[in-house]
C-alpha cells in the first residue's frame, strides 16, 4: 500500500493487479475523509491528537459533536486502508493517546521518498558530485504531480506543511539548476530557467541562474537585461535593490569575467576582505546580503559564478554574518550580565560556552550579547553554524573554518604560524558546537579571537572553558511576558514576526500569560511559540490557548506552529543520546512531576541506587534532566515527550513493571514518618491513578492510603478510585477507609446525609473485617456529625469506646482525630481548661506524627483558649476551627437535628 500526497491525494493497493492495469486509487471521496488521512499522512508515524484533527477539519467552529464524528472518519478511514491493503492496512491506522497514529513505512509516502532523495542529493551537492547531485533531484522533483494535496481542503496543519514542501520543492529544483550548471548544461537550461523566472518574478536564485545561463551562451546583453528586469521588479514592488550576491553576479558580467564563462569555474577576484565579511561595530547588518531583520535564507545564486557550493569553496559573506538581533529577545538579565563580563575579560584565544536544554535560547542570548560587546571586537564579529543541515550544507570540517577565518582575516594561505603576525581582535560565535572534537582543531589558529561555543552539553576538555547554563526563564521573567502575546515585546517593534494592530486594546492578563508560560514549562521556545500560535488564530483568546495547554495529551500539538514544531527539537536532543540513555529518560516519565532522587530513579530505572545516580549525572550532561542541590526533575516538556516514547517505543509488560516499581517505592516511602507536602500529596494522586490504570488494585490503595488527610482538587474521584481497587482485591479494611474519607468529603462538603451513610458504612465493614482501629475511626466521623447537629450526648457516647480503642500503640493518627473531636466536644461541654487538656494531648499526638500542619493546628487552638472569651475568632467564641482551615460558626447555636 502506497500513499500520495504530493499532488491529489492518492492512496494505492498493496499488491499490482494480475492483468498490468493501473492500480486503482483508494483515496476516499469525501472531502472530510480526505482532510483526516491527509493530516495523518503529512504526520506519519506520529501521533496526531484529536485536538489537532478537529482544528483541521473544522478550523473556524467545531461542532458539539466533533469528537464523535471525528470517530466515524476514523472507522471509515480504516474500511478504506483495509480494501487498498487486506492483510495489514486497518491495522495501519491505531488509536493511540491523545489521537491516532498512523503507520507508514518508508518507501510507501512520496513525501517521504521526496524529502530522503532531496536530502541525498543536498549531501551530493555539497562534497561537489554534481553528476550525482542533479540525478537525485531529478528523481526527486519527478515525484510531484501537482500542489501539496490539491484536491483537499487545507487547515492550519495542511497549510503549514504544504507551504514547507513547497519551499522544499523550490530548493531541490534549485539544487539541480546549480548541479546543472556545473555539468555544464547551461544551454539545456535557458528555456526552462525563462518559464521560471516568468513565474518566480521575485526569485533573486532563478534569475542569477538565467543570467548565468545566458551569459555562457555567448548573450551577455540578454543576461544584463534579466538583471534589469529584475532591479525594476523589486523597486517597483517592494522598494529593494537587488541584493549583494546579484549585483556582484552583474558586475561580474559587465566587466565579462572569463572564470564566470566556464562550468565550476571560481572567482577571479582577490578574497573577500574583512570589511566585506564581518559585522563590525558601526553596522552590524550592512553586510549580511540582506536587509535588517529578514530572516530568510541568505541569496546563494552566487554559487552557480563562484564556485562550487558554500562550505566547500569561496566564502559566501552572509554565511559568516552575525544575525540581526533577535527583535523579542527577552529577560535573561543576569545571564546577559555574566556572558558580557565573561567576554569582555577573556583573553586572546580564550573560549567561553552558552549550554543548556534545547530550546532554553541558547543562540539568542549568545547573539545578544554578540551585538552588546561591539566595541570590544573592533575587528569584528563572526556567526558560524556547525550543525549538519543548517544554512546551506553539512557542518564544515575544522580546515573550512580555518579557511573562512583566514578569508576574513584578510590573509590567504594557512593560519598563521608562530611568528606571524597575531590575527584580528574578533569574536568567533560557534553554533551548533556538538563536542569539544569540533572545536580543539581550531584553537591553535585563533590565538586574537575569543571563541563564544553554542552547544547543549559543556565541550569538556578545552583549556581554560569558561560557561554559561541557561534553563528556563525564572518565574519572575515570565511574569513580564505579556508582550509577547500582545506583538509588544520589549522596545522592538515586531515581536514574533507579528505587528501589533494598532487598535489591539488590552492583551492578556498577567495571570493568563504566567499560566500558559508554565504550562510551556518557561521554556523560551515554547512560550514564543504559544504566542505564535495565538497570534495566527485570532479567534482564541489566551484563556482559550491555556486550556489547550493543560491537556498533557496535546499540548506538544498546540506548540507547533510554521515550521517551528517544539516537539521536533526536544527529539533531536533526544535522538543524539545513545539507547541506554534514551531507556532511561522514557521510563523517568513514570515519576510524578517535580523533583526526585536517586533512590526514585532506581525503582524506575530497576538499578541500584549509585547505577540510578549514574545514569542521571549522563542524562543531565545531555541536558534532558535538570539537576540541582535538590535533587533533579524533568523539565516539564521534556516530561510530556518521555511519557510519548514512552508509550511509542516500550512493550506494555515493561512499562507495567516498571510502574509497579515505582508505587511501590512512593509507597513505601510515604509510610514512613512526617506529613506528605502537597507537592508530594500530588504525585502519590497520580501515581494512585497510574496503579489503577495498570490494575496494581493494592498499590492503588496504599498510595491513597499515604494522603493521610491531604485533599486533592478531585479527593472525591481519587477515594473511589481506590473504594473501587480495595473491592477488586477483596479488603474490607481497605474498603472501610475508602468509605470513611469518602465520608469525611461529604461533610465538609456539607452533605450530611451521604456522610452518615457512608460513615455507617465503613463502621460496619470495619466491624466485619476484625478492624478495631479502623471501627473506632469510623465512630469519630460519626461523633463528628451529632456534635455538628447539636447532639453532644451521643457524640459524647460514640467518642468513648473509640478513645478507648485508639489508645492502643500504632494508632497515633486515629488517636489524633479522636483527641481533636473531643477537644471540640469539651469545648461544647464542659468548658476551656478540659478543651485545653485535649488540644494539648493532640500537640504532643501531632509532634509524634511529624505533621506539622495538625502542630500549628494544636498550637493555634491553645492559643485562642488562652485569650479572653469574646466575639471573634478562636475555640471559645462564635467561631471554631475544627479542623485545620475548617472553621464552624456558633456551634451551640444550632438546634439538635437527629440523624
Amino acid at each position: 500500500m502506497r500513499f500520495g500526497i504530493l499532488g491529489p491525494l492518492e492512496v494505492t493497493g498493496a499488491a499490482a493487479p494480475a492483468d498490468g492495469h493501473r492500480e486503482p486509487s483508494y483515496a476516499p471521496q469525501a472531502a472530510k475523509l480526505r482532510v483526516v488521512l491527509g493530516t495523518l499522512l503529512l504526520r506519519a508515524n506520529e501521533v496526531v491528537s484529536v485536538e489537532s484533527l478537529i482544528d483541521e477539519l473544522w478550523p473556524d467552529a467545531p461542532p458539539r459533536t466533533a469528537t464523535t464524528t471525528l470517530q466515524v472518519y476514523v472507522s471509515h478511514l480504516r474500511k478504506t486502508l483495509q480494501s487498498a491493503d487486506p492483510e495489514g492496512g486497518r491495522e495501519a491506522l491505531v488509536t493511540r493517546r491523545p489521537g491516532y497514529l498512523l503507520r507508514v513505512g518508508a518507501d510507501a509516502l512520496d513525501a517521504l521518498d521526496f524529502e530522503d532523495l532531496y536530502r541525498r542529493g543536498h549531501q551530493a551537492l555539497q562534497t561537489s558530485d554534481f553528476a550525482a547531485a542533479a540525478e537525485l533531484h531529478r528523481r526527486a522533483l519527478a515525484l510531484w504531480r501537482g500542489p501539496v494535496l490539491s484536491d483537499t481542503p487545507h487547515g492550519p496543519v495542511l497549510e503549514g506543511a504544504a507551504v514547507r514542501l513547497a519551499e522544499a520543492r523550490t530548493g531541490a529544483l534549485d539544487e539541480r539548476i546549480r548541479a546543472e550548471l556545473h555539468l555544464g548544461l547551461h544551454r539545456e537550461l535557458v528555456a526552462e530557467l525563462q518559464e521560471l523566472v516568468a513565474e518566480h518574478r521575485m526569485h533573486e536564485e532563478f534569475h542569477t541562474h538565467l543570467m548565468v545561463a545566458l551569459y555562457r551562451c555567448g548573450r551577455q546583453a540578454e543576461a544584463l537585461r534579466v538583471f534589469t528586469t529584475l532591479r525594476q521588479t523589486l523597486v517597483e514592488e517592494l522598494g529593494i535593490e537587488p541584493g549583494p550576491s546579484s549585483s556582484r553576479l552583474h558586475r561580474r558580467i559587465l566587466e565579462g569575467d572569463p572564470a564566470l564563462a566556464r562550468a565550476g569555474g571560481r572567482a577571479a577576484g582577490p578574497p573577500a576582505g574583512p570589511s566585506t565579511v564581518l559585522a563590525g561595530p558601526a553596522d552590524p547588518a550592512a553586510v549580511t546580503g540582506r536587509d535588517p531583520g529578514h530572516d530568510g535564507r541568505p541569496p546563494a545564486a552566487a554559487d552557480t559564478g563562484f564556485g562550487p557550493v558554500a562550505g566547500a569553496g569561496d566564502w559566501s559573506p552572509a554565511l559568516g554574518a552575525l544575525p540581526a538581533a533577535d527583535p523579542c529577545f527577552t529577560g535573561r538579565t543576569e545571564e546577559l550580565a555574566e556572558l558580557e563580563r565573561l567576554l569582555r575579560s577573556a583573553p586572546a584565544g580564550g573560549c567561553v560556552a552558552v549550554t543548556g536544554m534545547p530550546g532554553a535560547g541558547k543562540t539568542a542570548l549568545a547573539v545578544e550579547t554578540a551585538h552588546r560587546v561591539a566595541d570590544a571586537f573592533p575587528d569584528g564579529r563572526l556567526f558560524l553554524d556547525l550543525r549538519a543541515g543548517a544554512g546551506s550544507g553539512p557542518p564544515p570540517s575544522a580546515g573550512a573554518v580555518l579557511d573562512r577565518l583566514v578569508r576574513a582575516s584578510g590573509g590567504p594561505g594557512a593560519a598563521p604560524s608562530d611568528g606571524a603576525a597575531a590575527a584580528p581582535r574578533l569574536l568567533l560565535v560557534l553554533d551548533g558546537v556538538g563536542s569539544e572534537t569540533d572545536v580543539r582543531p581550531l584553537l591553535p589558529a585563533l590565538r586574537g579571537a575569543v571563541v563564544l561555543l553554542v552547544a547543549r552539553r559543556v565541550p569538556a576538555g578545552l583549556p581554560g572553558l569558561r560557561s554559561v547554563l541557561l534553563g528556563p526563564w525564572r518565574p519572575d521573567e515570565a511574569q513580564r511576558l505579556t508582550g509577547l502575546f500582545s506583538g509588544r515585546a520589549g522596545t522592538r517593534a515586531g515581536a514574533l514576526g507579528v505587528a501589533a494592530a494598532p487598535d489591539a486594546g488590552p492583551g492578556p492578563g498577567p495571570d493568563t500569560v504566567a499560566e500558559i508560560a508554565e504550562l510551556c514549562g518557561r521554556l523560551p521556545l515554547a512560550v514564543r511559540t504559544a504566542a505564535a500560535q495565538l497570534a495566527a488564530r485570532p479567534h482564541w483568546t489566551a484563556a482559550v490557548l491555556a486550556d489547550r495547554l493543560r491537556d498533557e495529551g496535546g499540548r506538544l500539538d498546540v506548540l507547533r506552529t510554521g515550521d517551528v514544531d517544539v516537539r521536533s527539537r526536544l527529539l533531536d536532543a533526544y535522538e543524539a543520546c545513545s539507547d541506554p540513555q534514551r531507556r532511561a529518560f522514557r521510563l523517568l516519565s513514570l515519576l510524578p512531576p517535580g523533583r526526585f532522587g536517586a533512590r526514585q530513579a532506581a525503582a524506575a530505572l530497576d538499578l541500584t541506587e549509585p547505577q540510578a545516580a549514574t545514569a542521571l549525572e549522563a542524562l543531565a550532561d545531555e541536558r534532558l534532566v535538570a539537576v540541582d542541590r535538590d535533587g533533579c526533575r524533568l523539565p516539564e516538556l521534556l516530561r510530556l515527550l518521555a511519557v510519548e516514547r514512552l508509550a511509542l517505543e516500550e512493550p506494555p509488560e515493561v512499562v507495567r513493571a516498571a510502574a509497579e516499581r515505582v508505587c511501590r517505592s512512593y509507597a513505601d516511602a510515604a509510610a514512613e514518618p512526617g506529613r506528605v507536602s502537597d507537592a508530594g500529596a500530588r504525585g502519590l494522586v497520580r501515581l494512585a491513578r497510574t496503579a489503577y490504570g495498570a490494575g496494581l488494585w493494592t498499590l492503588t490503595v496504599r498510595l491513597t492510603d499515604a494522603l493521610a488527610g491531604w485533599v486533592p482538587d478531585d479527593a472525591e474521584a481519587v477515594y473511589a478510585l481506590a473504594l473501587d481497587a480495595a473491592r477488586r482485591c477483596a479488603d474490607r479494611s481497605a474498603q472501610a477507609r475508602m468509605l470513611r474519607a469518602l465520608g469525611e468529603l461529604a461533610w465538609q462538603y456539607r452533605r450530611v446525609e451521604r456522610a452518615d451513610e457512608l460513615f455507617s458504612g465503613a463502621l460496619e465493614l470495619a466491624r466485619e473485617a476484625g478492624d478495631e482501629e479502623e471501627a473506632a475511626r469510623a465512630l469519630v466521623g460519626l461523633a463528628e456529625l451529632r456534635l455538628d447537629a447539636g447532639d453532644s450526648a451521643r457524640a459524647a457516647a460514640l467518642l468513648e469506646p473509640a478513645l478507648a480503642a485508639l489508645s492502643a500503640p500504632g494508632r497515633t493518627r486515629g488517636r489524633y482525630e479522636a483527641s481533636r473531636a473531643r477537644a471540640l466536644l469539651a469545648l461544647a461541654l464542659e468548658g476551656r481548661e478540659s478543651a485545653r487538656a485535649w488540644f494539648g494531648e493532640c500537640l504532643e499526638l501531632a509532634g509524634a506524627l511529624r505533621d506539622q500542619r495538625l502542630e500549628v493546628y494544636a498550637l493555634r487552638s491553645l492559643r485562642a483558649l488562652s485569650l479572653p472569651p469574646r466575639g471573634g475568632s478562636g475555640p471559645g467564641s462564635r467561631a471554631v476551627e475544627i479542623r485545620p482551615g475548617l472553621w464552624r460558626i456558633d456551634p451551640a447555636a444550632v438546634p439538635a437535628r437527629p440523624l
